[in-house]
């Protein structure tokens, strides 16, 4: 039994932040049901290609997108702009200890589906709220999307090549950072709901916002700038003190190269065949190479570029020169430590035959994560669900079709 299957968790979010936080949940053991519109479903499920291929290798409908985000859920349609689907979600948040979703400023209240509404007939009800600027302030009421609030959250600004080199500019991160850090630290004040709850018996508001958690993790960046009122710039892949601390070419790709002190430079150029670097004056000591790095560097990237890759860790690992691989996606899973961890997996699914997906990387001793069920299909569980815990029968399932309730 998984640490939270105690746990049921309605989940009304949609896309990215709102699925990864009750992902989270899910693979600790929580019953999760997604809610999901008749018809059309969560939008990530049409956002693709790439879409999962099935058996044959042709595309399924199911987005490589959406399957990232909803493993162990089960699916239920409902129509929120029915008065008969406000009433199945009622009956529903009965039924459960958390509700997460990521409407707008005040849109489930015309549905009569907001925390005030709810907490009238389930007062120890958790309800979480994630938006782009949270519930107060005077962007409560604008779209949030990751990528403005990387911008304006201050993560773009630190990230990118630094002004005056070729290609200096703002630059995102390669996944939705902002949104991703928001459904963790979600997971995190949902758990902290839930204990204080079985503690005292009171529910309560959880209030999320991308942007609050895109200031929060700019971390020692942020910082910096409240202690000094120094602005922070961007330096790319490279250290303002300390060289050279910066990603390298090799013939066949790109490494990171993190030399910590003189002595770690003297093994780095050595083995390079390049050890008169290290006894040059402008470049013997740290403090040297900074002031000089705009000379340095290009000698470093033509002497790294003599060797592959896989040549470059080998030798700099056994000469203890910190240093790493920049490896894309087919090198992360052929990686030995990967597949010693066991990261990828594979979970029968109804239409691909068979489904690939990341595994959790949270292990826990007594009480494992576990991928139970692969994605669901658009409404898979709908019918169950509405037996489940509705107590409904066949007519009167039939019925909520026939009427596009669900």
């Amino acid at each position: 039994m998984g640490a939270l299957s105690h746990i049921r968790v309605l989940d009304l979010s949609r896309v990215l932040a709102g699925p990864w936080c009750s992902q989270n949940l899910a693979d600790l053991g929580a019953e999760v049901i997604k809610v999901e519109r008749p018809g059309v479903g969560d939008d990530t499920r049409h956002w693709g290609p790439p879409f999962v291929k099935d058996a044959q290798g042709q595309d399924t409908a199911e987005s490589t997108y959406f399957v990232c985000i909803n493993r162990n859920k089960r699916s239920i349609t409902v129509n929120l702009s029915k008065p008969e689907g406000q009433e199945i979600i009622r009956q529903l948040v009965l039924e459960s200890d958390v509700l997460i979703e990521n409407y707008k400023v005040d849109d489930l209240a015309k549905y009569g589906l907001d925390y005030a509404s709810l907490r009238q007939i389930k007062p120890n009800l958790i309800y979480c709220s994630i938006t782009g600027f949270g519930q107060t302030g005077p962007y409560a009421h604008r779209p949030g999307y990751d990528y403005i609030v990387q911008g304006m959250g201050g993560f773009m600004s630190v990230t990118g090549e630094a002004d005056g080199f070729p290609g200096g500019s703002p630059q995102k991160a390669g996944v939705a950072i902002a949104d991703l850090f928001t459904g963790m630290y979600a997971s995190s004040a949902i758990l902290a709901a839930v204990i204080h709850r079985d503690r005292t018996g009171e529910g309560q508001m959880i209030d999320m916002a991308l942007l609050d958690t895109q200031v929060a993790m700019m971390a020692n960046v942020a910082s910096a700038y409240l202690s000094t009122n120094e602005v922070p710039r961007r330096w790319g892949n490279t250290s303002p003190i300390v060289v050279p601390y910066q990603t390298f070419p090799t013939s066949d790709g790109w490494m990171i190269v993190a030399v910590g002190n003189d002595s770690q430079f003297r093994h780095f150029v050595k083995v390079g065949g390049e050890d008169h670097l290290a006894d040059n004056p402008r470049f013997s000591e740290n403090p040297l190479r900074v002031q000089h790095r705009t000379e340095l560097v290009p000698l470093l990237e033509a002497m790294t570029r003599k060797k592959t890759k896989a040549q470059w860790i080998s030798l700099l690992d056994e000469h203890g020169v910190p240093c790493g691989p920049i490896n894309n996606m087919k090198e992360v899973f052929a990686n030995e430590q990967v597949q010693a961890r066991k990261l990828a997996i594979s979970v029968p699914h109804d239409t691909a035959g068979t489904m690939k997906l990341v595994a959790s990387p949270i292990r826990m001793s007594a009480t494992p994560t576990e991928i139970r069920t692969a994605p669901p299909t658009l409404g898979q569980h709908t019918d169950e669900i509405l037996r489940e815990y509705l107590k409904l029968d066949s007519s009167a399932i039939e019925a909520l079709h026939k009427h596009g309730v669900v």
